[in-house]
């Protein structure tokens, strides 16, 4: 409807909107929102709160205003470089597929000076929940971003209500002073802005950022001088997470030790020691959608990807059942529209083996 009404006459929803990135206020009624509350997949119990994850229902014309200001925001962090290169998500031009590339290329490019290679892959707890209004605007007010996109963040971030919405709760709204709307469009801009400084250069290494997914990459000629660099790495970069209120989560830490395919010494199983916790060497990585395996290759990716479309088109069978269901030629455009992005998601960064590739075709003339 918005898009609707802003293709016949763009001022009906800019002219309202215009006093208040000029005033830099958030009208207090924009900020009373419903919080569904979804539980998480995988989870074994249901007890603890961290098995389930709220999603902010914002208003509409919230949405608008955002957006805009997520525009202006996103180019003042670009001219004064308050993003570090190497954070992707959410900034145009930076997707998962980019952090994965760059992740990869890195890790050949040690290769070739016949370095071994290690990664830890770490996960940031509860990331939109810790971020400090406060903190926020101190640290936009010394990268000398203007007042008034400074002023309107904390009129954004402050005074907020949510009420959480679950089968018998009671619907009563409860403040939220601290953390940023899960579902806003400017929610992951500001997070980013929050915790670029963890991001450090690293001699002979790399520290790549997704959102809120981070790996860090090191170098040496022995994998026990990578994990040395590793806990070093860990240690500095936790101790500036302290300082703006936020950790990383254990049970999504990984540590994969990496090799070339014609590598014929027996693979390290060295582990990592971090903040008492012992984490070992994973065959398999799943970051960002994507299974990485220690020699980089690409069959067991592939594999998951077609384990994941057979499971799809047991659904989409349903829908076609002879004599009923939808007809031909719409079964065919499900078909289509579901699996086939499924099975090719990721193929411009990996290149399926001929074996697989003859297993996905197979697949595919069955569908």
């Amino acid at each position: 409807m918005w898009k609707k009404v802003n293709l016949i006459n763009p001022a009906i929803i800019l002219e309202p909107l215009s006093p208040l990135v000029a005033f830099s206020y958030h009208p207090a009624s924009l900020k009373t929102t419903n919080g569904v509350v979804l539980d998480k997949p995988g989870k074994a119990f249901c007890d603890p709160p961290v098995s389930f994850r709220i999603i902010v229902l914002l208003k509409t014309i919230l949405k608008i205003l955002e957006r805009v200001m997520t525009v202006r925001l996103s180019a003042i962090a670009k001219s004064k470089c308050l993003l570090h290169p190497n954070q992707c998500g959410s900034l145009p031009g930076l997707s998962s597929a980019d952090a994965c590339l760059a992740l990869t290329h890195k890790i050949k490019t040690f290769q070739r000076h016949r370095l071994e290679v290690s990664t830890l892959f770490l996960h940031i707890k509860a990331g939109f929940d810790n971020v400090k209004a406060s903190t926020l605007r101190a640290k936009l007010l010394a990268s000398r971003v203007p007042s008034y996109m400074v002023d309107w963040v904390s009129s954004f971030l402050s005074e907020r209500t949510c009420t959480l919405v679950f089968q018998g709760s009671s619907n009563l709204s409860s403040p939220v002073s601290v953390g940023t709307p899960q579902g806003s469009p400017i929610s992951s801009l500001l997070f980013l802005l929050y915790i670029a400084p963890l991001h450090m250069s690293v001699p002979r290494g790399l520290i790549v950022s997704y959102i809120d997914d981070f790996s860090i990459t090191v170098a040496s000629p022995s994998y026990r001088g990578n994990i040395r660099r590793l806990q070093g790495l860990f240690s500095t970069i936790s101790a500036k997470g302290r300082d703006i209120g936020v950790s990383f989560s254990g049970p999504k830490t990984e540590l994969i030790h990496w090799r070339t395919q014609s590598q014929r010494t027996p693979p390290s199983t060295a582990p990592i020691e971090l903040e008492g916790h012992l984490f070992h060497h994973s065959g398999v990585v799943r970051w960002l959608g994507y299974w990485f395996t220690p020699a980089l290759t690409s069959t067991h990716y592939f594999r998951q990807r077609l384990s994941l479309a057979q499971a799809i088109l047991s659904f989409v069978k349903c829908l076609c059942s002879p004599g009923a269901g939808a007809l031909p030629f719409l079964c065919h455009r499900i078909a289509s529209g579901l699996l086939l992005p499924i099975l090719t998601y990721g193929a411009y960064l990996l290149t399926p083996r001929y074996t697989v590739l003859r297993d996905i075709n197979s697949f595919w003339h069955r569908v």
